[in-house]
């Protein structure tokens, strides 16, 4: 596997889809699934259907690899040999280390069961753990979808629907919950129904000789046995058909559920085999108290004659041994849950009301009565269910999986210019728009000194943007910053209402520490000296106060401020201080902060981690304290690591991480992350002259042209605009000034690393390379300085 590893420099990158097409060219399986669930040998309907999955995928597409992932019941643990992982239901842990591997494994998809009793916590909510740390696409198959669930079961279930990029039931009725209580889209969702076996319709006569059932008319009921069966009505139907057909025998097949057992023991099925015996039909009950495996469950299920499942409750969405019944031609007779509505439909199956034991009784007769009606029952429902046999579920598993891989996006221009006018169209006199919905700018909301402040950054390096136009915009942004200054308490406001007015005194730590340096950027390069006069005399006024804010991240952004004006100005005291005194600062918290895995400032990650490295090792050039720079890479190589998937493209710190100490969850990903990575790792190249740094770059920068988690094109090459982030679903479709600008900026510091001489650090003279094109694309056929 091509992988990034920062231990001792940045190393190799692999551009986005390299790994897959690898995968390919070798002969490995297309696309490889983390499949989440029970599994056998746990006796469950979803540890069944799990083992389904896992093994009709190997054997009908082998091009589909399935990391198996079980959940295990911690009351009565068991062994599982083909598991990559085991979950402990109740270990909050063991969610995360799974989702931590499946990240490792860089899988492409993860295929999540969902029952509610199968996983810990309250309405089994710690699967949630799981599921907001995983990177790839989500597919959620619902076993249950509740229409009246209590609140703590809706919470779960919408965050797992907001988290999921398919969601699969295995009904109509279900896949209508979804839309109409769940506010589902349809296009999210794909009904695949349960798989069966794929057998001949077959004479029961030698299934019953082996059974010992010569000359009998079966009955049969399988499953494991619980008061929700509905099969204590079958035995009090038994009377009237025993009195038509004495040669009939009911066979209950499946053992008592493990939970009823650890609680009630036997009392149940004792109490059945009580009132048989009270109804004179005890000699026509036959009891198989096992949980059967597959082949034998089909053996015996094709020694029956009518299949019954009498279950009381409506709502049960699926029943693996209802459609293993009809796949292999039983007469069926049902309650009308809602599984059996839609498979016995158009007489595939006789429907009966629930706990109406005479109604069962008529209908069985009826059947047994009419051995041409049984034929043609049992026929209906042999064709029926040549829909739903394995291969055809096979090749539905594998299409709703490829449905979720995320392909690889070609040939995308890398340095491309954006066009301008995105920056335009969210843009009008008082400065630029804060959101947009869609690619319309959103008036509500108004402005912000952030977003001003990057856009009059983006007017001193947009070389492509014609100077008069640059000039024009770049005056506005000015004014903005300029009008945002609160005298009376020496700080900068930050929003500010689409009338003017402004909604607070002070604005952020951050949003002033970033004014300071877009202030030292403009004394360097504003589009016209008299800006650049402006620049220097406003980072004068702001400097002394901002720089006072300790904040890591303002601290961070006053020093880039400095670093920028001590090249105009290379006796700047105050520059000069500000930057001493963040060095140190940061230094002192890296050292603090630093556990064996955490090489980070402070205990959580938040939004533009990288500009704290790069703002370390900008100080240490200027400061010459080789310290500080080693400090900032080493602190720039952790943070790398946190944001290259195993596949090798970008995976932004997700803004769900914020406030989690020592986490990195991947969502919602923001375009200044991506951003910050560029410059920091322009920084880490400037004075290392290691060209994976650039590499490195180069991957954040994909990350806008679809390098990313849900290979989703975010940049518009074409107006510049740039939508607001990876989502588990896919992309934000608003396009915000903060999107824009970062997509704009990352641009232009690409291009000009492409145009910067190759020069060693500690020569006078350009690297022997120099005349190389630098090279960055893992194939060698995209070239920066060319492209």
């Amino acid at each position: 596997m091509t992988t990034i590893d920062f231990a001792s420099g940045p190393g190799e990158t692999s551009a986005p889809g390299v790994l897959s097409f690898l995968r390919r060219s070798q002969g490995a399986p297309a696309c490889r699934v983390a499949l989440i669930g029970g599994f056998a040998p746990r006796k469950c309907g979803i540890a069944t259907f799990t083992t389904d999955i896992y093994e009709q995928l190997a054997a009908h597409h082998s091009e589909v690899s399935v990391d198996l992932h079980v959940i295990d019941d911690p009351r009565s643990p068991l062994t599982y040999e083909r598991a990559r992982s085991v979950i402990r239901a109740d270990r909050v842990d063991d969610y995360r280390a799974a989702a931590r591997r499946m990240n490792e494994d860089g899988v492409d998809a993860v295929w999540l069961q969902h029952e509610y009793g199968i996983f810990g916590g309250e309405a089994g909510d710690m699967v949630l753990e799981l599921v907001d740390r995983v990177a790839a696409p989500l597919i959620v198959t619902l076993h249950t979808v509740l229409a009246k669930p209590s609140d703590r079961q809706r919470e779960v279930i919408e965050h797992l629907l907001r988290r999921a990029s398919r969601v699969m039931v295995m009904s109509q009725h279900s896949m209508g919950l979804l839309q109409d209580l769940y506010h589902v889209p349809s296009e999210r969702i794909v009904v695949i129904p349960h798989g069966a076996p794929d057998r001949p319709l077959r004479n029961t006569s030698d299934r019953k000789a082996r059974l010992g059932l010569e000359g009998r008319r079966v009955m049969m009921t399988f499953g494991l046995l619980g008061p929700g069966k509905g099969l204590e009505t079958v035995i009090e139907a038994l009377p009237a058909i025993v009195e038509n057909h004495p040669d009939v025998v009911y066979r209950i097949v499946g053992a008592t559920h493990p939970n009823l057992v650890a609680t009630e023991g036997e009392s149940y099925r004792e109490g059945l085999a009580a009132l048989a015996e009270n109804l004179g039909v005890g000699a026509n009950v036959q009891w198989d108290n096992r949980f059967l495996d597959l082949d034998e469950l089909l053996d015996q299920i094709e020694a029956c004659d009518i299949y019954l499942t009498p279950y009381p409750n409506m709502q049960q969405s699926t029943s693996g041994t209802l459609s293993y019944a009809v796949a292999l031609g039983k007469a069926v007779v049902s309650t009308p849950y809602v599984h059996a509505r839609e498979l016995l439909a158009e007489g595939v199956g006789v429907l009966v009301e629930p706990r109406q034991a005479d109604v069962i009784a008529a209908a069985v007769n009826r059947l047994l009565d009419d051995p041409e009606e049984l034929r043609a029952v049992q026929q209906r429902a042999w064709t029926k269910g040549r829909e739903t046999i394995w291969p055809r579920f096979a090749a539905a598993a594998r299409s709703l999986v490829e449905s979720v891989v995320v392909r690889p996006v070609r040939n995308m221009p890398l340095l491309a210019t954006p066009g301008f006018f995105g920056v335009t169209a969210m843009s009008d006199s008082t400065g630029i728009f804060q959101h947009a919905i869609g690619t319309v700018p959103d008036r509500r909301h108004g402005y912000c000194l952030d977003d001003n402040v990057r856009a009059l950054m983006l007017m001193g390096v947009a070389d492509a943007v014609p100077l008069a136009e640059r000039q024009r915009w770049a005056t506005v942004y000015a004014s903005f910053i300029q009008h945002a200054w609160n005298p009376d308490r020496r700080a900068f406001r930050n929003f500010m209402n689409f009338d003017r007015t402004w909604c607070e005194p002070v604005g952020s730590g951050d949003s002033n520490g970033r004014t300071v340096w877009a202030l030292g950027g403009a004394m360097n390069n504003a589009p016209d000296e008299g800006l650049r006069h402006w620049a220097t005399q406003w980072f004068d006024i702001a400097l002394a106060p901002v720089a006072a804010m300790e904040s890591p991240r303002t601290v961070a952004f006053v020093m880039l401020g400095c670093i920028e004006a001590l090249r105009i100005n290379p006796g700047h005291s105050g520059a000069r201080e500000s930057l001493r005194h963040g060095g140190e600062l940061l230094a002192n918290l890296l050292d603090a902060g630093r556990r064996p895995d955490w090489a980070w400032f402070e205990a959580v990650l938040g939004y533009d981690n990288p500009r704290l490295s790069q703002a370390l090792i900008g100080a240490g050039r200027v400061m010459n304290r080789d310290d500080w720079i080693e400090s900032g890479l080493s602190s720039l190589r952790f943070i790398a690591r946190q944001q290259i998937s195993a596949q090798g493209h970008f995976r932004a710190v997700g803004s769900e991480t914020f406030g989690k100490p020592y986490q990195n969850l991947p969502f919602d990903q923001q375009p200044l992350e991506a951003w910050a990575a560029v410059d920091a790792a322009a920084a880490a190249f400037a004075v290392t002259g290691d060209e994976g740094w650039l590499r490195h770059a180069e991957t954040a920068y994909r990350w806008f042209l679809g390098g990313n988690d849900r290979g989703e094109v975010l940049g518009d090459i074409s107006t510049g605009r740039c939508r607001d982030g990876v989502t588990p679903q896919g992309v934000n479709l608003n396009c915000g000034a903060e999107s824009i600008l970062a997509f704009q900026l990352a641009h232009y510091a690409l291009a000009a690393i492409a145009r910067r001489p190759r020069t060693m650090p500690g020569t006078q003279e350009p690297n022997a390379s120099d005349t190389i094109a630098l090279k960055i694309n893992s194939k060698g056929a995209q070239q920066l300085a060319g492209a």
